[in-house]
């Protein structure tokens, strides 16, 4: 996931993605579902490997972390209209999440806004599919009538800070993490205007 944030099942839905200003052939087709409680162990299994962790503590977290998040996520979904959705390749494959939830009352951190964010399993990075969930999270984030995101990200996620880019964000300002002790990235995207910026 992007962020440095700490962290009922629905139907899921088939997006090629038209909203990003990426073009719409260099994105594989992805599916976002509500996550289940089987997800929690689905989630685990994908980000059980240190480079996915990287930015996220650096090592895997139990399953029971993953069965509170994917709980939290149900809740964010019926209260909000928008989660962290389980992310689904073209074979419906369990390879990630992605998706939108309000930053966590915290001491630090953009406090009151929606953040976006990725994860994926380690054998999908490289294909477009960060960018393609991410575009496919802005165009359900904006039918909600939400007028603009954030995305925190570490400085040194290269590979997030490029997704960022492709969907158009751009950097607002920086927070110290107490977590990791750096200054992290927080990008803003308006969703009042077009892709193309009309």
């Amino acid at each position: 996931m992007s962020s440095e944030s700490p962290q009922a099942p629905g139907p899921s839905v088939t997006s090629r993605v038209t909203s990003s200003p990426v073009p719409e052939r260099s994105l594989p087709v992805v599916r976002l579902r509500v996550p289940t409680e089987e997800d929690a162990y689905a989630w685990h299994r994908v980000f059980d490997d240190p480079e996915v962790m990287e930015f996220h503590g650096g090592r895997s977290a139990e399953v029971s972390v993953y069965e509170e998040l994917t709980a939290r996520q149900r809740k964010h979904d019926a209260e909000h209209g928008f989660c962290l959705w389980t992310l689904l390749d073209e074979d419906d494959e369990v390879i990630g999440f992605t998706g939108a939830q309000p930053w966590p009352p915290t001491d630090w951190g953009p406090a009151g806004e929606i953040e976006i964010g990725w994860r994926l399993g380690r054998a999908h990075w490289g294909r477009g599919y960060a960018t393609a969930a991410a575009a496919a999270t802005l165009e359900r984030v904006r039918a909600t009538g939400l007028d603009h995101v954030v995305a925190m990200v570490h400085p040194g996620n290269t590979r997030s800070v490029a997704v960022t880019e492709r969907l158009g964000m751009t950097l607002s300002r920086t927070y110290l993490s107490p977590v990791s002790g750096v200054e992290a990235l927080c990008f803003r995207l308006e969703l009042t205007m077009s892709p193309s910026g009309d």
